[in-house]
């Protein structure tokens, strides 16, 4: 499967469209996109800027499917 590079403002239009949010793993500086269906006491609901600032600090980008509308959060190229 081939990713793109995409903007945090691309991801959250993706994410608007979908019902997902951007999240925290509590207790961690790990964060992910989660799915509107998912219901988890380890995740805690974080903002875009939050989100994006997380990214930047941990130097990771994320991708999406060229074909679709898979994300995916990687180490930046």
């Amino acid at each position: 499967m081939s990713m793109i590079k995409i903007t945090v403002a691309e991801a959250e239009k993706i994410c608007k469209e979908f019902g997902s949010k951007p999240c925290r793993v509590v207790g961690t500086d790990v964060v992910q996109i989660r799915g509107k269906s998912s219901t988890s006491d380890k995740y805690e609901d974080i903002t875009w800027a939050d989100f994006e600032s997380a990214l930047r600090k941990r130097k990771l980008t994320v991708y999406k499917s060229e074909k679709g509308s898979f994300l995916k959060i990687m180490k930046s190229k």
